[in-house]
Parts: structure tokens; sequence; C-alpha cells
């Protein structure tokens, strides 16, 4: 099998899942020449090794934990500890790996993984639950959850447009998921456009949940945990359930629930339609209106009319995953604070990215300020509070509140945000004081790789011994030094970057630069090129781009912004200034050259789309 399984990664691999295969043919817009020698610089080398060494260590992990059908091999169940959404989570990275110049075999990889397991959770049944005794998802989509799960799902989804827009299952699914939040299933009625309301935590394509929930929709089916490995620390079943015995308030609308608009994000970049740009962004202003009207504070229920807190006993902090959420892990017999609000930036950053208005990020902001006017000092420390409650402010940590406060300084580019976001090795490069970062960064994401390639040799679960989540740590795609370094780009919600981003998944690609290989047809770099991004400015960007290939010359396509966002307005090379104009510039590199790029551009001035630069 693993021969058959290797053949189908190596070769034709693509057009085996039923994909569109483009041919081969270089852009007609004249390129920029640069033939300038340059030595190969260790940096470029490590990270051409890295992208090497995540592909190897991929298909390894691959052939292990996936069979020829894409179905990931493990005991099956439903619920937020070990759903459906932890089996895709195992290939999380793996597109953004191929959109950074991976090979197709990465791309083979994660697409038959996706389509597998929609096939595979759609087949498995519930028992006990009854939302989902008739398959997991419905419309290959989950049938009823909350979207701190659903994000975590839609995760790969969310950037499998980056290197597979014009497949016809991706254009079909993006619509169609997005309706689901949008009032256009009648099967799936989660959105309430009177109130600009989505009716519950608990939602997806077989509709809201409008009762409270109780442990078992939560927990799922009964089972004996002795032989698995269980995240929470639970030993027996009834301990998996009473850790969501309080997760009961979950009728009515939830900061969570803005993740969702990832979805209509993705649909609206394939045509451009206007209904899901004026969802998405109708959808966020609401929020936004909200915390206006709650001291600048985003609250966490607003009931079924619309009003804040009405269905969590007029509380504007009450509901599960709450300002006031800190229920009891039976464990520990201590309570924990499970306050979700904050992670739920991602929505406002998509409008943003829409529209580059800073009101978006400013709702942030002044969320950020409220809570840090409480601050007290106890031993000389400054704290803030993470949680609110019946007796106020509470769940206080050392030092200021900083979530989200270096993604907010990304997107504006501001001096005043960056003051308010704490350093970062990253950040420290960019600003001339961390010279050793790249290639420390891309050698401890090689030891990364190296690292969780031992551990899956080393593992010692078998499908009827291992959850969905049990080998996530496993999983060796290692990319954050990649995103950085390349694309000048967020890697949101990864450790690299929390503890100020403490966003779960499902983001879509927020980056400076990306990269196409015209000849190729195809997303990333192309083969024997690195980039390497060390200056970033409201209004430029500077990157230095190498072809290792002594033989060879290499064309690359650059585009401003994630989904061509932006505009380049000039191209800045040894002091001489050449013409740009547009979101592209198509760059030719003669065998052993290299050049530092500085791009003047605007920012946030076109509409973003997933289109591949030749198909515009």
């Amino acid at each position: 099998m693993h021969a058959t399984r290797r053949h189908l990664l190596a070769g034709a691999g693509v057009a085996a899942l039923g994909l569109a295969v483009s041919p081969r043919h270089a852009v007609a817009a004249a390129p920029l020449a640069i033939s300038t020698p340059m030595e190969a610089p260790t940096w470029a080398v490590l990270q051409r090794r890295l992208l090497a060494a995540n592909a190897e260590a991929c298909e390894a992990f691959y052939l292990r934990y996936f069979d020829e059908r894409g179905y990931f091999l493990c005991f099956e169940r439903w619920g937020a500890n070990d759903g459906p959404d932890d089996a895709i989570e195992n290939v999380n990275d793996w597109p953004l790996l191929h959109a950074l110049g991976a090979p197709d075999r990465v791309k083979a990889m994660y697409t038959q993984a996706w389509e597998g397991h929609l096939r595979q959770f759609t087949a498995a049944k519930t028992t006990a639950v009854e939302i989902a005794r008739e398959g997991m998802f419905f419309k290959e989509f989950n049938v009823q959850l909350d979207w701190q799960h659903h994000a975590e799902e839609m995760t790969l989804f969310n950037v499998q447009g980056l290197s597979d827009p014009d497949n016809p299952r991706f254009r079909d699914r993006a619509r169609r998921f997005a309706g689901l939040y949008m009032g256009e299933d009648a099967t799936a009625p989660n959105y309430d456009p009177r109130h600009r309301i989505i009716r519950s935590l608990m939602n997806g394509s077989k509709g809201p949940m409008l009762r409270k929930a109780t442990a078992l929709d939560w927990a799922g089916d009964p089972f004996d945990p002795t032989h698995f490995f269980m995240e929470h620390g639970e030993s027996t079943y009834e301990e998996t359930l009473a850790h969501y015995e309080e997760y009961t308030d979950v009728v009515g609308d939830h900061p969570l629930n803005m993740f969702s608009t990832t979805l209509a994000l993705n649909a609206y970049m394939l045509e451009h339609e206007p209904k899901y740009r004026a969802w998405l962004l109708g959808y966020i202003d609401a929020w936004a209106e909200r915390a206006r009207a709650n001291d600048d504070i985003l609250p966490s229920n607003i009931g079924l009319d619309g009003v804040t807190g009405s269905s969590a006993d007029g509380n504007w902090w009450g509901g599960a995953y709450g300002w006031g959420f800190s229920p009891v892990n039976p464990v520990t017999g201590k309570r924990e604070d499970r306050n979700r609000v904050p992670r739920t930036s991602l929505g406002f950053y998509n409008a943003f990215l829409l529209t580059g208005d800073d009101k978006y990020l400013d709702t942030w902001r002044k969320q950020a300020d409220r809570i840090n006017a409480q601050k007290r000092t106890v031993d000389g420390k400054v704290q803030t509070p993470s949680m609110y409650g019946p007796d106020g402010w509470y769940g206080w940590r050392d030092g200021l509140h900083l979530a989200n406060s270096l993604d907010i300084w990304w997107f504006s580019m501001k001096p005043s945000d960056r003051a308010r976001a704490p350093d970062h090795p990253w950040v420290a490069y960019l600003e001339g004081r961390n010279a050793d970062w790249p290639e420390t960064a891309l050698r401890n994401d090689l030891q990364r790789v190296a690292e969780r390639a031992r551990k899956q040799r080393e593992d010692t679960t078998t499908p009827d011994t291992r959850l969905a989540d049990a080998v996530l740590d496993f999983n060796p795609a290692s990319v954050t030094s990649l995103m950085h370094q390349m694309m000048g780009a967020l890697h949101i919600g990864r450790p690299a970057w929390a503890p100020t981003s403490p966003n779960a998944g499902g983001s879509p690609l927020y980056a400076r630069l990306r990269y196409f290989d015209p000849e190729a047809r195809r997303a990333g770099v192309p083969e024997d090129v690195s980039a390497l991004v060390d200056s970033l400015t409201a209004d430029e960007t500077a990157v230095t781009l190498v072809n290792l290939s002594p033989t060879r010359s290499r064309t690359v396509v650059i585009q401003a912004g994630g989904y061509g966002e932006h505009d380049f307005t000039r191209v800045t090379i040894d002091g001489k200034a050449h013409p740009a104009q547009g979101s592209t510039l198509t760059v030719t590199l003669a065998p052993g050259s290299g050049a530092r790029l500085v791009l003047g551009m605007n920012r946030y001035v076109n509409q973003p789309t997933l289109k591949f630069p030749w198909m515009r």
C-alpha cells in the first residue's frame, strides 16, 4: 500500500485526486531582470533546507497516520475534546507550506486528507448524541458545535485557496459554507438578519442550538478512555462529562461566532460577489456597535432579541466561554478561567483586510485601554484582569493586557501601536536590533521538524488506541520562520507569536508579500529561490531575493499582499528606481544572482482576491 501511495504523492497526485492541472507557460509581462552575483547567504540555504525537510517529514507522517482514502486512522468520536476537527488539524500548516514553495506532493496529501475527512465523518455516527446520529457532518460541514472548534476544523480549508483557487470543490464549498451563516440554507437557520446575530454559540449545518446545552452535547458518546491520551487528563468518561457540566448557556450570539466571517471572505475572494462583503462588514459592524455601547468591551452574550446579555440573566459577561466563564476542572477540582473573547479579533482583521479602515482595529485598542485602566500593583508587579463576573473584574495576571497588540501594529504600521506592543524577536530584526534572528529562527524550525519526526517514529499508538487529537504535537509542519521571513506574514495563534496573538485556528493569510512561479503555474517561490523581508513600514517593504542555482535562471512573480490587496508604486535596487504599478511584479533572477528590492506600496487599495496573477 505504501508503495502505491508514494507513487500518488510523488507523481501525478494532484490529477489523481480529481483536481485541475494548469498547463505550463510563462507570464506575458516583461520581467525586471536581476543579474548581480550574490554569494549564497546562509539564511537562503537554510530556507531551502527547511522547505525540503518539512516536505519529507510530512510525507512520513501522512503515510503513518492516514490511509489511502485520506482517512485519519483513529478511534472516531464526536465532541469538543477529540472530534472531527482534531482529525484534520493533523495537517495544519501544510497548505501554507505549499504556498511558500514546498513540493506539489504536499498539496496532494493535504487535499486527499481534507476530502477523506469529509467522507470519514459524514459516515461516522453517534448513538447517544442526537444531533449527530445520522452523521457528524451534514452537507460536508459539522452538524453543530461552537466556533472555537469550527475554526480549528476550518484551519486547512481557509487557506486551501492559496494554492488551489480554481478547484471546483473548493469554490462550491466556499459559497455553501458561507451561506450557512447568511440565511441562504433553510435547513440551517443560524443567522438572524434583523438583529444581525448568529443565534447560538452552538451552530452548524443543522442549525443553531436554541436550548440549554448538556454535558453530553459537548463530550460525545460514552466510551472507556483508559487506553487513550486525554488532553485534559480525564481518567473516566464521567470526568469527561463533568468537564462540560457548566457549558450550558449557549443560546444567543457570542464573539466566537466572528470566526465564521472567514467563510464569507473565502467566498468573496472568488469573484467579488458583493453579498459576501456586505454580510461580513455588517456582522462585524454590529459587534463594534455592541462594544461601544458596553463601555468599549465586547459583550460575550447577545440574546435572541438582539439585546446584550438577555440570554444570560441580563449579564453582558455571561454565557459559556464568556468573560465570567470559570468552570470547575474535575481533574483538579479547581475553577479555570476560559474566557475566549480575546481570541476573536480575527473577525475584525477580516473587515480591515476588506476596507483598510482603522475603526476595526480601534475597537480592540479601546478594549485593551479599558482593561488596562483596571491595573493594580501587587508585590511591586503590575497586574491586569482577564475576567469579569458578579463581583467585577478578576482573573488577575502579571503585566498589562497586550492581547493582539502586535497584530494591530502589523496591520496599522502606526508608531503609536508599536509603542503599545511588546517586543518580539522577529520585530526586533525588522527594526535592526536582532541581526542573527533569520538563521536562529530557521535552525529552530529545522530542529522542531526533526524532533516531531522523532516523536512520530517512537509513537506506539495504534488506530484503536488513538483519538483524533493524540498526535497533533507530532505534525512536523514548521512554517512560522518561513512566513515571517519570506512573506512578512503573521502566523496567528501559533506559539511563536503568542501570547500577544491568542487566536484559535481558522485564520486566512495576512501577509505583506506572496510569490508565484509563472513557469510551473503554481503558488510559491520557484525551486532554488529564497526571500528575506528585512523591513516593513506603512509604505515600503524591503526584501532580498536570491537564486541559489548555479546554472538556471528563475522567474518569480511577487504579489503585494496575501491576496493582492496592496499595490506596488516603485521598486528600488542599489539606489536605482524602477517603475512599478499594480499588485504584482515579475522578476527574473540569473543563476547565482540576488538583490535587495525596496518596494514602495499603497496598502489596502484593492479588494483581496484568490485568483493567481495570470488569471486576473
